[in-house]
C-alpha cells in the first residue's frame, strides 16, 4: 500500500505534535489523577510545608513582609501580624541573648579555670604561658620571634610595649615612662 503523495510530512508532524502534548499534559494530568493522590503522599507534602514554614518569628516577619509586598496580604491583616510577630522576635532575640550571654561567661570562667589549674599543675605549661606574654607582636605582621625587638623586622614599625605595673599600652618611640601610671620603663 503506497502512501499518497505528501502524506508523509503530515503523518510525522501529527506525530510530533502528539509526543508534544502528551509531554506537556501528562505532568498536569498526573497531578489530580486521584489514583496517585494517596495518603503517604498527602503527608509527605504537609510536612515539606511544614519544612517550608517560617521557623522563627523573624523568618515569619520577612514572609509576612513579602506577602504584602506582592499583595498576597492586606495593610489591616499585615499590621495585626507585624504586631504579633514583632513581640515573639523580641522575645525570641533576647532569650538567645541571654542563653549565649550564660555560655560564654561559662565558657570563658571554665576556660581561666583550667589555664590557671593547668599552670599550677604543669610547670611546663607555666613556661609557655611566660613565653607567650613576652612575646611582642606587630599590628601588620603579627607576633615576632624576636623577644626583645623594638621594631618589626619584617616592615620596620615600632612595636609598642606594655607597662610591667599596669599594663598601659606604651605607643611612642622612645618612651622612658609610663603614660598611665608614671613608673620608669625598662632602659632600651
Amino acid at each position: 500500500m503506497a502512501l499518497p503523495e505528501g502524506a508523509l510530512p503530515l503523518v510525522v508532524g501529527t506525530a510530533l505534535v502528539l509526543s508534544a502534548l502528551t509531554l506537556v499534559l501528562t505532568p498536569l494530568l498526573s497531578a489530580i489523577d486521584p489514583a496517585t493522590d494517596t495518603p503517604a503522599k498527602r503527608k509527605a507534602e504537609q510536612r515539606s510545608a511544614e519544612i517550608d514554614a517560617p521557623s522563627t518569628a523573624v523568618d515569619a516577619l520577612r514572609e509576612i513582609e513579602f506577602d504584602r509586598e506582592t499583595g498576597k496580604l492586606s495593610d489591616s491583616d499585615y499590621a495585626d501580624l507585624k504586631q504579633r510577630y514583632t513581640r515573639e522576635a523580641l522575645a525570641e532575640l533576647r532569650a538567645a541573648e541571654q542563653s549565649a550571654g550564660v555560655a560564654a561567661t561559662t565558657a570563658a570562667v571554665t576556660a581561666q579555670a583550667a589555664s590557671s589549674a593547668a599552670t599550677a599543675l604543669d610547670p611546663v605549661e607555666a613556661a609557655i604561658a611566660r613565653a607567650r606574654a613576652d612575646v611582642r607582636s606587630c599590628g601588620v605582621c603579627g607576633p615576632r620571634p624576636e623577644p626583645d625587638a623594638t621594631y618589626c623586622s619584617s616592615c620596620g614599625r615600632y612595636l609598642p610595649e606594655k607597662c610591667s605595673a599596669c599594663g598601659t599600652s606604651i605607643d611612642l618611640v622612645g618612651s622612658r615612662f609610663c603614660s598611665g601610671c608614671g613608673c620608669q620603663l625598662a632602659a632600651a
